[in-house]
């Protein structure tokens, strides 16, 4: 068997993707209450500041956001795919005494 903690393209990883775009569908009013809802508070952050700073504070919301979607994908294959690879192993383990 492959080692499942590493990252590849897999099954797992297809799994997650399809997790990730199902939430951010918002399908129910629990999914949109825990949104970040992070457009709408740059634009309310960008429409607060003088207009000479929106260009450097935009460039600044951006990394933001990007640095944020970074880390719960970084996250999300982390927890979720040791989780995963804990149980198969606990499972395994049980199968073969």
């Amino acid at each position: 068997m492959n080692n499942l903690r590493d990252i590849n393209d897999d099954l797992l990883k297809d799994w997650l993707l399809f997790r990730e775009n199902e939430i951010s569908s918002l399908s129910c009013d629990k999914d949109k209450k825990h949104w970040v809802y992070f457009d709408e508070i740059s634009k309310s952050i960008l429409n607060s500041i003088p207009k000479q700073n929106r260009a450097f504070v935009q460039k600044q919301l951006n990394v933001l956001d990007d640095n944020f979607m970074d880390y719960i994908g970084y996250r999300n294959e982390k927890y979720y795919r040791n989780g995963f690879v804990d149980g198969i192993q606990l499972l395994c383990g049980c199968i073969e005494e």
